[in-house]
């Protein structure tokens, strides 16, 4: 076990239990939505064995104070039980082959609003749905998980882009126009290990309309799934920040699924931001999801992402309740954890508060 890995969960706590933690991207909404968990109970509870990597409490045990909340619809619906297993293979087939119809993926997707909602309306004081810098700010000074809206894949969205208004009035302000498979917008990169992100072609003349539509509604776009020539085409089209909001360095660890110097130094050129992903498939030179990975995989990735794109533009991406993750870090109780060893590694006070915190919010202003 490397020294990053020997703090207890308690250790970390003691040291950094007033850090604040901004996190780019998790599941939680997804997995409630798989369980049928409409009024989000499994979120409220505090039971040590709830399965969620996010609930209100582990949040507040571990500084989570808020994140980008992914809407992900899966080509089938998984069951409750499908939880990712302790290992898997580094390449897998990508989840699901049947078409997925837009309104079936639009009626997922206002389902999965659907459990925000109540859950910012029936439980304000410990969830809150937030648009902008100053919601997010006021949320967490009332202790309100603050809870950015996130499309992960836009399969909801038609070719005519009419759902673009109406999710935007639900809260949504990101949309990633792509997960890892094809859909109207463009090309996903494929779960192969090793590979590189050029898979595929461009976007589809539907997905450069959707990009400047999403620049005229003002919803931040995320290029995370999205294929390299996909990349360069938002890089072209959209006058915003080029986000990854999940991804990590290629040259340390080459999945498809991260980005290549050459996209980095874009992002870095652009003023945009990469949150670091926990999910081992991205951290490991194997590849593999295995929980047995050192923190120290993480922590080499936050010194070369900052090395590469700066520190003003690397934050958290987690990946929680969607992927497999190192057990020291399995849920957001675990946050402290990461950041004792940030601490270790070198990293101090005002670099760590940066990632962990102020960069994500000075790019939702």
């Amino acid at each position: 076990m490397s020294l990053s890995d020997r703090h207890s969960q308690e250790e970390g706590a003691a040291a950094t239990e007033r850090q604040k933690v901004f996190d780019g991207h998790n599941d939680m909404l997804y997995q409630l939505w798989t369980r049928g968990d409409q009024k989000g109970q499994l979120f409220l509870s505090g039971e040590p064995s709830n399965p969620l990597s996010i609930t209100h409490h582990k949040a507040q045990n571990g500084g989570l104070a808020g994140g980008l909340f992914a809407i992900f619809v899966p080509a089938n619906k998984r069951p409750a039980n499908n939880r990712p297993a302790n290992k898997r293979p580094a390449n897998r087939k990508i989840e699901g082959t049947r078409n997925l119809s837009q309104p079936e993926a639009f009626q997922y997707t206002l389902d999965m609003l659907a459990i925000a909602d109540y859950l910012n309306d029936a439980h304000g004081h410990s969830f809150r749905i937030c648009r902008n810098k100053s919601d997010i700010i006021k949320a967490e000074k009332e202790g309100a998980i603050a809870a950015v809206l996130h499309i992960e894949g836009a399969e909801a969205i038609g070719a005519d882009l009419t759902e673009i208004e109406q999710l935007s009035s639900r809260g949504i302000r990101s949309i990633g126009p792509l997960w890892s498979r094809p859909n109207i917008f463009g090309q996903g990169v494929p779960f192969t290990y090793p590979g590189s992100p050029d898979q595929g072609s461009g976007l589809t003349a539907n997905g450069k309309a959707l990009v400047k539509e999403c620049d005229a509604a003002g919803i931040m776009l995320d290029v995370s799934h999205l294929n390299e020539a996909g990349f360069w085409d938002i890089a072209k089209i959209s006058n915003q920040p080029i986000i990854a909001s999940h991804s990590n360095a290629h040259s340390l660890c080459p999945s498809p699924r991260n980005l290549t110097d050459r996209q980095l130094d874009a992002i870095a050129e652009r003023g945009g931001l990469v949150g670091v992903c926990f999910a081992t498939a991205y951290l490991r030179e194997d590849g593999a999801r295995d929980r047995d990975t050192s923190l120290d995989l993480i922590l080499r990735q936050f010194d070369y992402l900052i090395s590469r794109v700066g520190e003003d533009n690397v934050a958290f991406g987690s990946d929680f309740d969607g992927a497999v993750l190192p057990a020291s870090l399995s849920d957001a109780a675990a946050l402290p954890t990461l950041i004792t060893a940030m601490q270790a590694y070198g990293f101090g006070a005002p670099l760590i508060a940066k990632l962990c915190w102020d960069n994500w919010l000075n790019k939702l202003a």
